[in-house]
């Protein structure tokens, strides 16, 4: 489709095709992994404007970097279905206007973090905004199945920004929270290459949905779910976490990997594997673990 759309957009639709730039649906994703870690940082409630001022900055900075990519990728998103309607596809935004708005929440959310938290959750987020942008959409996403694995470490830097705004330094609790995001984001993102797998194939991609077989992505997929939640209860030792974090990480990740084994059942035996159900639930997964994060330390037990 063309870049240019045709008449004047009202302003709330323009305001809402900028918003659309940033993912917002990914942004409550990274979310949900900073403001838990803060109260885990902390021992307890942690002061609340601190976590205002690195929720607001942590938005900024995903949302730079989810604008980046729809720029960088603009090519790719008007041939896939699930893209297509993108509004630098669509012609609502223009390429120079969403590379301006990229660099400006870019800079805004490191100023913003620098001036409101530390040095160290300003540079990390910057960190996250370059690797992102450069490492997986530049370098990684269209040259190597691997993209999703090495890619994901950008997602994974909101618990230590939520960590360093809270103590100005970096722990092995953040570390271990750093690597189960590592870990999830694969068995997380592989099930929906396997949904839009004539998407990604038609553009070239080589998401390993359209690089392996069903059975393949399912096998990976179990074992880095089962990797996930061995992860996940590192936590226990590391951070003397109680009751509550632990019986979730066995619960929820028992569920996990139930759903994961579910998926490779299913395409070894040549029925639909229906990969959005692990998708799903591997954000429920995420989610509620990372409530229990918060929970534990606020309970003495």
């Amino acid at each position: 489709m063309s870049d240019q759309t045709v008449g004047t957009p009202s302003l709330g639709r323009t305001v809402k095709a900028y918003v659309a730039l940033t993912k917002p649906r990914v942004l409550e994703l990274l979310l949900v992994s900073t403001v838990p870690v803060m109260f885990l940082a902390q021992g307890g409630l942690p002061d609340m404007w601190l976590v205002l001022a690195t929720v607001i900055g942590g938005s900024l900075s995903a949302g730079s970097a989810a604008a980046f990519n729809m720029y960088l990728d603009r090519d790719i998103d008007a041939h896939m279905h699930r893209t297509e309607n993108r509004p630098l596809v669509t012609g609502e935004i223009t390429p120079r206007g969403a590379l301006i708005f990229s660099w400006t929440l870019a800079v805004v959310s490191t100023v913003w973090l620098w001036f409101t938290t530390n040095w160290l959750a300003a540079t990390l987020s910057a960190g996250a905004i370059f690797f992102y942008v450069v490492i997986y959409t530049m370098i990684l996403k269209r040259r190597t199945e691997q993209n999703i694995v090495w890619g994901g470490i950008a997602g994974c830097f909101p618990v230590l920004i939520g960590w360093a705004a809270v103590t100005e330094s970096l722990d092995w609790p953040a570390f271990v929270l750093f690597l189960l995001i590592f870990l999830w984001t694969p068995p997380h993102y592989w099930p929906l290459s396997m949904k839009y797998r004539d998407d990604y194939e038609d553009v070239d991609v080589p998401m390993l949905g359209v690089t392996r077989n069903a059975s393949q992505v399912g096998l990976q997929v179990i074992l880095y779910a089962w990797a996930t939640v061995a992860c996940s209860l590192l936590l226990v030792p590391i951070a003397s976490m109680g009751l509550v974090y632990t019986v979730s990480a066995l619960v929820f990740g028992g569920w996990f990997i139930y759903e994961s084994h579910r998926l490779y059942n299913r395409a070894v035996r040549g029925t639909e594997p229906r990969p959005m159900r692990v998708f799903h639930a591997s954000i429920t997964y995420l989610t509620l673990i990372f409530v229990a994060v918060a929970v534990d330390p606020l309970l003495p037990f």
